[in-house]
């Protein structure tokens, strides 16, 4: 049965001729990755073409296609042991430094990408090029990739990991069994650095305050209305709306100015590799050429984007601990972030008659992550024996009732106060309010509208006390209305 698990990550400390080792197997399994990948290609395009696919692509959803695609997909080799088996010869061939454990974990890992796009869930699964291969993972601590006695030990090295003794979390998390261990690499400072990923058995060692005692998780319903920079969380004794990951738009100005200063680099020394318009020339193949300026640019952007990555968890991790104190009953709408990433459709023009952007919420769902939140939050909630409540969203619209007469109404974007009769309610904190008033049942489609006029007077209190604190604040985003 499958127990739950978590992840311990430790730094290793390697020698140089150690790097060139973890290097030189690095690259190994990205070969063994693209060949793993370019002959589910050619299983997939070969079963495309075959009369029996074509004939069950035109029947009805169903049990009987179903299970006629998994029949073609064993005859045609696309199953995760046939991955297996086409990988055999390469592990024989690369045994000095792959052990067969890991080969398999990587035909693993292309086959469940490809699947994926298989299922339509995506469009495509892509090579990957020279350093993009950042993970190398074994199946079990007994063979292959093992971790013994606080060391990495793996086809002939034999690498300590860094355990400092005021690291109490990391002290306790040793005294859990390793059920795997997975190696990997990342680019610090211009340079690569190696850490050993143990995935432990059981849950992570609970944290404690000053005084000793374990934190606890509050008691109650919370409601969770999150944006793509904001958050609202209601709950019986408190009310939060709050910016996402606060801390990560400070690199943004600087990374733009790198990003700039890369290009005007590769456009000097790559002349050819561009058409007059200033696009790129799709049909030249001759390589790019980089200035050494280029490459350090390159090591400082990548290095911001990883500081980047760590604040961002970092903000969501503390906030997702600030909710699990509010309650433990959750309750979020489902969303789309994927969706709300992508471009629109539609060509529109403003009032000054110049074309709207059709760009969406890329960049903000890229810095801000609404979606981490909530797996951190997730993620916590199981370690104590809860889940998240995902709403329906197309039958509760929250943003659109009003519980004081069982309506609703469609509103604009751009609207973010709802006036109840002379009752001004920030939109979000108000759509927070109702998710928490949700009937809890299987369903989760509909809200308890006696329980809402229960709480709404006390609800009120919190709201107005926390609208009349952000507007003392200097600076709030222009989406929470507060201004």
């Amino acid at each position: 049965m499958a127990t739950p698990s978590y992840v311990l990550t430790l730094r290793l400390k390697t020698a140089s001729f150690q790097e060139d080792i973890l290097n030189k197997r690095f690259e190994i399994s990205r070969k063994m990755y693209n060949a793993c990948l370019n002959e589910l290609y050619k299983r997939y395009r070969t079963m495309q073409q075959s009369k029996a696919f074509q004939k069950a692509k035109k029947m009805k959803k169903g049990k009987e296609r179903n299970a006629i695609f998994r029949e073609l997909n064993i005859q045609f080799g696309l199953t995760e042991y046939a991955i297996h088996a086409f990988l055999t010869p390469m592990n024989q061939r690369f045994k000095g430094n792959i052990d067969s454990q890991a080969g398999q974990k990587i035909g693993t890992r292309v086959f469940n990408a490809f699947q994926k796009m298989m299922f339509g869930e995506a469009k495509k699964v892509y090579f990957k090029r020279y350093g993009e291969m950042q993970s190398v993972e074994g199946k079990s601590n007994k063979t292959g990739i093992r971790f013994v006695n606080n060391t990495l030990i793996w086809k002939g090295l034999s690498i300590p990991v860094i355990v400092r003794k005021q690291d109490v979390y990391a002290h306790l998390a040793l005294q859990d069994k390793v059920k795997y261990v997975r190696i990997k690499r990342a680019f610090l400072k211009g340079k690569y650095v190696y850490y050993a990923q143990l995935v432990l058995e059981g849950i992570p060692p609970q944290s404690y305050n000053s005084e000793g005692l374990k934190q606890q998780v509050g008691i109650g319903r919370v409601g969770i209305d999150i944006g793509t920079s904001t958050v609202a969380v209601c709950s019986e004794k408190q009310a939060m709306l709050k910016v996402l990951a606060p801390n990560v738009q400070t690199y943004e100005p600087v990374i733009q100015r790198i990003q700039r200063k890369m290009d005007r680099s590769k456009r000097a020394t790559n002349p050819f590799k561009y058409n007059e318009d200033g696009t790129i020339n799709r049909s030249n193949r001759e390589k790019w050429v980089y200035a050494n300026r280029y490459v350090k640019l390159r090591n400082q952007y990548r290095e911001l984007h990883r500081k980047n990555r760590m604040v961002r968890k970092q903000d969501h991790e503390s906030l997702s601990n600030q909710l699990l104190l509010m309650g433990d009953t959750f309750f979020v709408e489902k969303m789309s972030f994927k969706g709300l990433q992508k471009r629109s459709n539609k060509t529109e023009k403003n009032k000054k008659g110049r074309f709207k952007k059709k760009k969406r919420f890329g960049r903000t769902l890229s810095n801000r992550a609404p979606s981490m939140l909530l797996s951190c939050l997730e993620r916590k909630l199981e370690y104590n024996g809860l889940k998240l409540n995902k709403v329906n969203t197309t039958k509760v619209r929250a943003s659109q009732y009003n519980h004081f007469d069982d309506t609703y109404t469609k509103k604009s974007l751009s609207k973010r106060w709802n006036d109840f009769g002379g009752i001004l309610i920030q939109r979000d904190l108000y759509s927070s309010f109702l998710l928490m008033n949700m009937v809890h049942d299987k369903d989760l489609d509909k809200i308890d509208r006696d329980l809402c006029f229960k709480t709404f007077d006390v609800f009120l209190k919190l709201h107005d006390e926390l609208i009349s604190k952000l507007r003392k604040e200097p600076h709030t985003l222009k989406s929470m209305g507060i201004r």
